[in-house]
């Protein structure tokens, strides 16, 4: 049984007339609120009756019975400051349910069933119609609910439990509503991971284009060049064939005029471009010698042989055409 003080403060409170007066008008539904406060009362003796004005999300202002304290849900976790505030319309809408975190305890974030203001909406509030659904029973299922995933500690995802007769129908539809919560966050996680990663492959696909644009345009750069370049080279080719063909004529005549008149003119200018040509390599065994490209027994051995081959190359010039052609100047 309730306590005899809640009683009276509760029988107090709903015969009260005065401009602090609670918000239900219904006389059943002042004697149904009694007898549901009660029996919560008597199943959770650390809750505590009070009463307040409770604002709505739309701004209306109702004063309003609540009970206030701590729940155990097991005796490995943190007792739970729960405060149920009963509606104006109750038993017809469901009573609002809030958590008061503390700096030591706050609401881990994404609980399937507490937001981080403290709000409760569980499947039993949801699916809330009188008369099946009660005071008491909500807060049976709330400590149920809490044990399985408590609000100030991120709980293991939900384990799959046994037989679906061992369990009450609420039961399930809790155990199934936090788990499609998880799964759904999970899910979520990983999207946003996969969207990070997906923006990170776009960046560089982007720069990779960049890139590949550049060279391409670099590339393009390059053939027009190449383009011009073949047709100045083409036009430079026409240029100097039209050349040869005026004057090809003539640079076979100069050719001829280079070429001995009788065989030993001919004789005589084969003779002096090989004694030329012996004068050259020895001018360049010379400056192997001088950078130390040759050994000076290697030298001297090469320039004998070269010299030997000078004396016969003069000695048929003199034959030819006398002492006289040695001092011409070629």
């Amino acid at each position: 049984m309730a306590p005899q003080s809640s009683i009276q403060f509760l029988d107090m409170a709903l015969d009260s007339n005065s401009r602090f007066s609670l918000s239900y008008t219904d006389p059943d539904q002042r004697w149904l609120i009694r007898k549901h406060l009660l029996s919560l009362l008597h199943e959770f003796p650390a809750l505590k009756l009070s009463f307040d004005t409770f604002i709505h999300n739309d701004g209306t202002n109702v004063n309003l019975l609540y009970a206030g304290g701590v729940i155990r849900v097991s005796s490995s976790t943190p007792l739970i400051p729960l405060t149920v505030w009963i509606h104006q319309d109750y038993p017809h809408l469901p009573p609002i349910v809030y958590i008061s975190p503390d700096s030591t305890n706050l609401i881990h974030p994404d609980h399937p069933f507490v937001d981080q203001s403290g709000s409760v909406m569980c499947p039993y509030l949801i699916t809330w119609v009188f008369p099946e659904s009660n005071l008491l029973d909500l807060t049976r299922n709330l400590v149920k609910l809490f044990a399985q995933d408590h609000p100030f500690f991120c709980s293991s995802p939900y384990i799959s439990f046994g037989h679906p007769s061992m369990v009450s129908k609420m039961e399930a539809l809790d155990r199934l509503v936090g788990s499609i919560h998880y799964d759904m966050k999970a899910h979520q996680a990983q999207f946003e991971e996969d969207m990070e990663n997906l923006s990170v492959a776009q960046i560089e696909m982007v720069e990779r284009v960049d890139v590949a644009t550049s060279i391409l345009i670099g590339l393009d750069n390059e053939r027009c060049g190449l383009k011009n370049r073949v047709k100045e080279w083409t036009e430079k080719a026409d240029v100097m064939m039209n050349w040869l063909k005026v004057y090809n004529t003539k640079v076979d005549e100069m050719r001829d005029g280079f070429e001995g008149a009788d065989e030993v003119s001919k004789m005589v200018i084969s003779r002096l471009a090989k004694d030329k040509a012996v004068e050259d390599l020895m001018y360049a065994l010379d400056k192997a010698l001088e950078e130390g490209i040759v050994t000076f027994e290697v030298y001297i051995r090469y320039v004998r042989l070269l010299a030997r081959e000078q004396f016969i190359h003069r000695a048929e010039l003199v034959r030819l055409k006398g002492s006289k052609i040695l001092s011409w100047p070629y």
